[in-house]
């Protein structure tokens, strides 16, 4: 296997042992449920959920829109739209946030250790919200910049904020990307839905994020559960940890993946079903992780401190009592990698 030299991150992974995580959704419409579930289930990375069955707003797109500084997003028909000012779907946005920060607060109380939030990345807000004149953002490159650097700013005051109301929390950040390869490969379709959007550059795409990860000081972690995700790119970009579906991936990608370990880019493993299945092995659910480490060729003891275990993807499909067994079944899964990494 060809690998490439280390990359260096201004903000490495905290050094967690078995640790598990959820993406960021959850069932319901209950803030102080969804905080009482992450945290009661996951011991060293408890993250701030998102309940996008509440409406617009809460969900992913419009949760991150409304974080966005001097630029504004509505709803309309054919979904979301930049505004001249803020509206409704802005003030939802904005009172739903507060609404489940003061929900993560009251649980963790005397908290000291790692804990994740999560945001829309700048590809695939500009993928998913239109210009004024009816547009995909993606389709303007002066827009996508715009984007990012307004997100970069509102991620900071949100970081910010975070840390005053928990502040024994050592933050991490998760950027979804989920239409990242697509936006990479010029799949995001117009929005009239007639034609592609031609592909971002790839150099191009890489500095956008690599400019918005230097502007935060935390780790970076970037989600996507979308196929062909370009670890490389996202590597170079500076990432702390990579998060991913497992099951979306083959053997082609391994080299990639080793060069990403051996840099010391984290991976969060989706090995866990985000909707409700028949599941009952942690041991089991991990056995394609032992099985890709082994192909790897890395220190068995190694595994359980550079991967950790999280859902397939969002788990707001899901019955509630399946999500809270979900986050308890990756938190045993995590722990049996290093209980048993063989």
């Amino acid at each position: 296997m060809s690998r490439l030299g280390r990359v260096s991150t201004p903000h490495p992974f905290p050094d967690l042992r078995g640790a598990a995580t959820g993406v960021g959704s959850l069932p319901g419409t209950d803030a102080r449920e969804a905080a009482k579930t992450s945290t009661g289930a996951l011991e060293q990375l408890p993250f701030l959920p998102e309940l996008p069955a509440r409406g617009p707003g809460a969900d992913m797109i419009g949760r991150s829109a409304g974080l966005l500084v001097e630029l504004f997003a509505q709803t309309e028909p054919s979904g979301w739209r930049f505004a001249d000012r803020p509206g409704r779907d802005t003030r939802r946005a904005h009172s739903w946030l507060g609404e489940d920060l003061d929900a993560l607060e009251e649980f963790t109380q005397g908290y000291q250790g790692a804990l994740k939030v999560q945001a829309v990345g700048p590809w695939t807000l500009a993928a998913s919200i239109e210009l004024k004149h009816g547009e995909k953002a993606l389709a303007d490159h002066g827009a996508c910049r715009d984007i990012a650097g307004s997100l970069t700013e509102g991620l900071r005051r949100h970081l910010a904020d975070v840390r005053k109301r928990v502040p024994g929390a050592q933050l991490v950040l998760q950027l979804d990307e989920p239409s990242l390869p697509a936006v990479l490969a010029g799949r995001v379709k117009t929005a009239s839905g007639f034609q592609r959007l031609r592909a971002v550059d790839r150099q191009i795409a890489e500095e956008v994020l690599r400019e918005l990860i230097r502007g935060l000081d935390v780790p970076v972690v970037v989600h996507s559960c979308a196929p062909d995700v370009p670890v490389p790119l996202l590597r170079r970009a500076g990432v702390a940890g990579i998060s991913l579906d497992f099951s979306l991936l083959g053997e082609r990608q391994d080299d990639d993946l080793g060069e990403a370990v051996e840099a010391g880019t984290a991976i969060l493993a989706g090995v866990v079903p985000s909707t409700d299945q028949a599941v009952s092995d942690p041991a089991g659910s991990v056995q394609g992780v032992r099985t890709l480490w082994r192909r790897l060729g890395f220190a068995p003891e190694l595994l359980g401190r550079r991967v950790l275990v999280t859902p397939t993807c969002g788990l707001a499909g899901a019955s509630p009592a399946y999500a809270r067994k979900a986050l308890s079944l990756a938190d045993r899964a995590a722990r049996s990698l290093v209980d048993n990494p063989e």
